[in-house]
């Protein structure tokens, strides 16, 4: 409506500026009413989405119409990766024997505490009486309210003359009805979803521009293949070893000895057979720990000096008391209300 009306001013305004000394004005008539609406465009819809067996055809059935499709995707899901080989297992390295540990030495003796001697502290003087609070003066009366003055409003001026309505010029003829759009389906995302999902299909946009959106699931993982262990790299050379010979009944621990200064190392030669491990002896007893020093004698602490007394503080005075209160005073009367203008 409010483009039919702008398109008359502007006839209206053309008309005008072209013949300034006419008396009378020529107006077009209001646009014809809007044709009938054409047939709908094509709809595209997604009914089904299937996930077939590996390696099987994929398949896009419309069960719908030409204008108004249904499609049926049927997607195969993908096939199983081949599982990757274990790799060998590297050699262990020798270890090294470990040293004897020395001997710990005796703990000395601990001297023993001495008693804490007294701490001496001042006494502490009386605090002083607080002073006399002085009396409250009492309250001056309260002012008398002024009027309040109201102003006067202006008159609002008469309204302007409508101007005459121009006539109505004919009605346009009805146009004709447009051709029906033709669907074009084109290829949108494609995504691929994790292992054993259910494969997906979407349609967007909008007619006659249609996108096909597709989502494939990755093929599953196939089980894990055995481990297998590669053989052990050969260890490097190592200085000659006797022969170890079977090993006998571990008797009893004996106490330890000091330890000897550490003689230099020697090459490593071939590691040689390792013989059976003969059972473990029996754990010899810990000895006694021995007995805790006493503590020494702590030293007396010095005197504190006294401290001096406080003085005393003067005494508090009685409060006086309160004064009376002010009378408060009259309001003043509200003045009269101006006269409301025209």
């Amino acid at each position: 409506m409010n483009n039919n009306l702008e398109r008359a001013q502007a006839y209206i305004d053309c008309y005008n500026k072209n013949h300034p000394n006419s008396g009378c004005c020529c107006c077009y008539g209001p646009t014809g009413p809007t044709g009938p609406t054409g047939p709908a465009a094509a709809t595209i819809t997604v009914s089904t989405t299937t996930t077939s067996d590996p390696g099987s055809a994929a398949s896009v059935i419309n069960a719908g119409t030409s204008s108004n499709a249904i499609l049926e995707f049927t997607i195969p899901r993908g096939a199983t990766g081949p599982t990757g080989a274990t790799g060998p297992t590297g050699a262990a390295g020798p270890i090294g024997p470990t040293g004897a540990t020395g001997a710990t030495g005796p703990t000395g003796p601990t001297g023993a505490t001495g008693a804490t001697g007294p701490a001496g502290t001042g006494s502490t003087g009386p605090t002083g009486p607080t002073g006399a609070t002085g009396a409250t003066g009492p309250t001056g009366p309260t002012g008398a309210t002024g009027p309040t003055g109201t102003g006067s409003t202006g008159p609002t001026g008469p309204s302007g003359a409508t101007g005459a309505t121009g006539p109505t010029g004919p009605t346009g003829a009805t146009g004709p009805t447009g051709p029906a759009a033709t669907p074009i389906l084109n290829i949108g995302t494609v995504t691929t979803g994790a292992p054993g999902s259910t494969a997906v299909a979407s349609i967007t946009g909008t007619s006659p521009n249609f996108f096909l959106n597709l989502t494939i699931p990755q093929g599953v993982t196939g089980p894990t293949g055995a481990t297998g262990t590669g053989a052990t790299g050969p260890t490097g050379a190592t200085g000659a070893t006797g022969a170890t010979g079977p090993a006998g009944a571990t008797g009893a621990t004996g106490p330890t000895g000091p330890a000897g200064a550490t003689g230099a190392t020697g090459p490593t030669g071939p590691a040689g057979a390792t013989g059976p491990t003969g059972p473990a002896g029996a754990t010899g007893p810990t000895g006694p720990a021995g007995a805790t020093g006493a503590t020494g004698p702590t030293g007396p602490a010095g005197a504190t000096g006294a401290t001096g007394p406080t003085g005393p503080a003067g005494a508090t005075g009685a409060t006086g008391p309160t004064g009376p209160t002010g009378p408060t005073g009259p309001t003043g009367p509200t003045g009269p209300t101006g006269p409301t203008g025209p």
